[in-house]
């Protein structure tokens, strides 16, 4: 049966506005009104008709839902219509919701057979458009490698053509066999093919040590019973378990860098700068509970909390599928939350992303590859479904586009969470994984979706890339599942718990199987979404809304009770134990068995060479400074000229508000937040970052804020880092924070680093990243920045159409600090007129790597560096005066540099400001006036102080 939703007034319909607008920017002026239907097939349900679904599927106050046999409407609505419904096997979350809806209708009494399907229908009016531009504006409508489209003319329609009653819905099976590779026996070259040919994503040197462990427990395996060769669940799960998502065998090579006549060793990029950096401050920082080896790194927010923080880059997957990829990014940290310690509770999120111009002409972007409006609008819908309907409030982030960002968006997605400090009497970061407790998996069924996401995530996006590496997040089944596994949690029904991330179950009981010793696993009793996977398929989907947890077999009975009560589907796959080995059985047979040892430790640490040179650059002089104008920063550019580059940076990409995209995520469900997104007058005006209240009842907060600077790693990487280290530090300072008290976070993206016949300058990108990883480090130890979390996405290529897209280098830090009293935090919006407004900090006139920079689009010289040494002292005097309310506002000066972040405050006030060009600290240098307005120099602020205050 069809059923149709529709508005009784289309404009009281706000998604058909926006989709409207979409579409004129395909289609031009010609396409008039869109209406939307909502559809749902309903299969092997007797007894429902639209009367008794009304209010149910729709809004009686608002909608009407038809029972639509024949999709009688009337053709004057439209001019072509268009229908887009997901493919067989790919998650359709409203279907989810709906089938959970009917079987509440009828008390459960839901055929096992019964099948949900949705639909959506758009209802264009384009009268002058041609067929080719109506199949142009289809393909906008949807992606086609998880969803398929029915396109119908009016005319069509008038001739009695309609929409299908149902769609096809099996999928197409898996082989059922298990595939077997004598690896012992093959050369490299079939090595390598076996490598490509599976999307194992390993190097020769690793394929090597595969066919050497083959090798050495052949006659063990063929002792016991098993195949001497390797099976295709064995070959999967090492693949998976050693990708470079999972590994970050870049990070932990061992890197020969070369930097002028000096070579040097360093082994392990990890290890020296990022873990380096935080054991040196352990000491200092009392508050570190538990960093690097869990989900998320934990710190103590007070004696009765514990905060933890992860952010996780999702940019393959949202390369193929935006919207897909976005929200099961988001989905996805946030069960890195709650995977933490015993659990925790999330409580905000975070995103920055990363594009292309959505702006780009069409003819520059190539037809492997979707358009960047197409790539932000989905990821931007991914994130606001992921975090509303999650019922986690969006607290801060930021858009960056750059032209590098066309291959490969970079979509990073954050989420905190809260904890109680002990649990069972002991702390609630540390969780247990004994022999002889059953592993449990918890949530969403096991699909297609998502198989072999690891090792894609681990490759250059090309035009092989798999679709079944694409997933769709259902955040309303997650939501059921984190209540109850936190309900569960203070019950102490389980001991330990963790994610199905990157590679499904193979990664999480796998993960846990070494705390405990081993695992049998069994994929018989694992639920599916439809029949037809193989047992290495079951193993390695990541198919969504799903988490495993250790639970005793005394308890596990109450457990399972507990999730039927909560409608939450919970299955015992395993038993942990203590062989040493991972053992997984399908159809009554061993199908996979590997050594723990070689599983986690047998990986050979790849050896890389880096050498670095600085980049060569063309600098142009600004019109100002050319000869004959008396040397730098003699010459004066004009008032109107002045005002022609504010207006041309406040209107750069980079710089012009995002509040159109913003004011669509929720940022008050739960009721924490302090500082918005926007502040002042108006709420127009950004913020810094953010200021949250976790705990009710206490006026301690946390701030949320990050730094990101790629444009000035064009110059050099290593202050990129300082760069982008002193931005979220200082923006924790604006906001109020305590400079004593902060967790960084640090997230590379980057291209291929390893140096190859296909990718030359490999080696220089590397070094590039060594650059950057010591910028990081000594950043976050002057100012004493412990690193708690972090993570690496290190081949972000797209290789399409006979060219190389490569990202800028790039690294996200983001801090969560804690704020002693909220009703302390600063906002960036001016006050009161007759305020007096102050530049704190030291101004060098730096254009190079700015925003400055990009709208002349010349190279121009001085780029932004960090004196973290003066830095320290100056962010202490204003916490101070934060603290002692002799600040009125602070905003700390980034892209644009002072006059931007000055029109800011000053919009945010709704106020003027004079200020007197011949005050700024610079000005004695003689810098010219756009490198006083301009000037990207970290570590200032714009302060405002209301004049009783002055001498104080």
């Amino acid at each position: 049966m069809r059923f149709e939703v529709t508005y009784t007034n289309p404009s009281l319909d706000g998604r058909s506005g926006e989709i409207s607008r979409r579409l004129r920017t395909i289609a031009g002026a010609d396409i008039g009104d869109v209406r939307i239907v909502d559809v749902y097939i309903i299969e092997g349900v007797s007894g429902i008709d639209a009367a008794i679904l009304d209010g149910v599927f729709s809004d009686p106050i608002v909608q009407r839902i038809d029972a639509s046999p024949v999709n009688d409407v009337e053709a004057e609505h439209f001019d072509f219509a268009v229908e887009i419904t997901y493919r067989p096997g790919v998650t359709d979350p409203v279907a989810i919701t709906a089938r959970r809806a009917l079987a509440d209708l009828l008390d459960d009494r839901l055929p096992d057979t019964s099948h949900v399907q949705t639909a959506r229908q758009y209802r264009i009016r384009a009268p002058r458009l041609s067929d080719a531009a109506r199949q142009r504006i289809a393909r906008a409508l949807y992606n086609p490698l998880i969803q398929r489209e029915t396109l119908i003319r009016r005319t069509e329609w008038i001739s009695g053509v309609r929409f299908p009653l149902s769609y096809p819905h099996t999928v197409e099976p898996s082989p059922s066999t298990v595939e077997l590779f004598d690896v012992a026996a093959y050369d490299e070259e079939a090595l390598e093919a076996l490598s490509k040919r599976r999307l194992l994503a390993l190097n020769l040197d690793e394929m090597r040590a595969i066919r050497d462990y083959y090798a050495s427990v052949r006659a063990e395996r063929i002792a016991s019973g098993l195949p001497g060769e390797a099976t295709d669940v064995e070959m999967e799960m090492i693949a998976q378990t050693w990708s470079e998502h999972c590994k970050h065998k870049i990070l932990n090579a061992k890197i020969t860098y070369r930097e002028g006549s000096k070579t040097e060793t360093i082994d392990s990029l990890f290890n020296t700068y990022i873990r380096g950096t935080t054991e040196a401050l352990r000491e200092r920082c009392d508050y570190l509970r538990s960093v690097f080896h869990d989900n998320a790194g934990v710190i103590a927010f007070d004696d009765e909390t514990l905060l933890c923080f992860k952010v996780e880059t999702h940019n393959s997957p949202s390369a193929l599928d935006p919207y897909g990829g976005a929200i099961t990014g988001i989905v996805g940290v946030n069960r890195d939350i709650l995977g933490t310690g015993k659990g925790a509770r999330p409580i905000f999120n975070t995103n920055v992303l990363c594009f292309a111009d959505p702006e780009t002409a069409d003819d520059e972007v190539p037809a492997a590859l979707l358009h960047p409006r197409e790539v932000l609008g989905g990821v931007h819908r991914g994130i606001i479904d992921g975090g509303n309907q999650s019922g986690i409030p969006v607290v801060a982030g930021a858009f960056l586009f750059d032209e590098s960002y066309l291959g490969k968006p970079l979509v990073f997605c954050g989420t905190g969470g809260i904890l109680p400090a002990r649990i069972g009497g002991e702390g609630s970061w540390i969780k247990h994984v004994e022999p002889g407790d059953l592993a449990v998996m918890v949530g969403g069924r096991i699909g297609k979706d998502g198989i072999h996401g690891a090792t894609f995530s681990s490759l250059a996006l090309d035009e092989s890339s798999p679709t079944s590496a694409v997933q769709i997040g259902d955040p309303i089944t997650q939501k059921l599942m984190s209540d109850f596994l936190i309900e569960a949690r203070d019950a102490r029904l389980f001991k330990g718990i963790t994610d199905n991330g990157a590679g499904g179950l193979s990664s999480s009981l796998g993960e846990m199987a070494e705390l405990a010793g081993g695992i049998s696993i069994d994929l018989d009793v694992c639920p599916l979404k439809y029949e037809g996977l193989a047992p290495w398929e079951i193993l390695v989907s990541e198919s969504q809304e799903r988490m495993s947890v250790a639970v005793t077999p005394e308890a596990v009975d109450e457990f399972l009770a507990l999730a039927r009560r909560r409608d939450v589907e919970a299955t015992v796959v395993g038993t942990f134990d203590d062989s040493g080995v991972v053992e997984v059985r399908s159809g009554g047979a061993i199908v996979g068995r590997l050594s723990l040892d070689f599983l986690h430790h047998g990986l050979p640490a790849m050896k890389l060479d880096a050498a670095w040179r600085p980049p060569e650059r063309n600098e142009t002089p600004l019109d100002s400074e050319r000869a004959g104008t008396g040397g730098i920063g003699v010459g004066r550019s004009s008032k109107g000229e002045l005002g022609t580059m504010l207006l041309a940076l406040l209107a750069e990409a980079n710089v012009a508000s995002k509040e159109s995209l913003v004011r669509q995520y929720d940022h008050e469900v739960q009721g924490g937040s302090v500082i918005k997104p926007f502040v002042g007058a108006a709420s127009d005006a950004p913020s810094d970052g953010a200021v949250i209240r976790p705990r009710a009842g206490s006026d301690r907060g946390i701030t949320v804020t990050h730094g990101i600077c790629p444009r000035i790693g064009d110059i050099d990487t290593y202050e990129m880092a300082m760069c982008a280290v002193d931005e979220a530090y200082r923006a924790h300072i604006a906001l109020g924070g305590n400079p004593d008290l902060t967790a960084g976070l640090d997230n590379f993206c980057w291209s291929d680093p390893v140096a190859s016949a296909d990718n030359p300058d490999g080696s220089y990108k590397l070094a590039q990243l060594v650059r950057a990883c010591r910028g990081l480090a000594d950043a976050c130890s002057a100012y004493g920045v412990p690193l708690i979390s972090g993570k690496d996405s290190m081949k972000n290529d797209a290789r399409v159409d006979g060219r190389v897209i490569s990202v800028r280098p790039t690294l996200l830090v983001s801090l969560l600090g804690i704020i002693d009293d909220v009703r302390r935090a600063m906002s960036t919006d001016f006050r009161t007129p007759g305020d007096l407004i102050y530049l704190s900090g030291v101004t060098r006139g730096a254009l190079a790597g700015t925003t400055f920079e990009r709208v002349r689009g010349v190279m121009l010289d001085t780029c932004p560096k960090v004196d973290p040494e003066r830095a320290v002292g100056r962010y202490r005097v204003i916490a101070d005066c934060i603290a002692s309310g002799l600040l009125a506002s602070v905003h700390d000066c980034s892209d644009g540099g002072f006059a931007v972040a000055l029109v800011e405050s000053a919009i945010g006030g709704r106020c003027g400001a004079d200020i007197e060009m011949t005050r700024m600290p610079g000005y004695r240098e003689a810098y010219g006036n756009e490198r006083l307005l301009f000037d990207e120099s970290p570590s200032r602020f714009v302060i405002s102080v209301a004049p009783e205050h002055r001498d104080e």
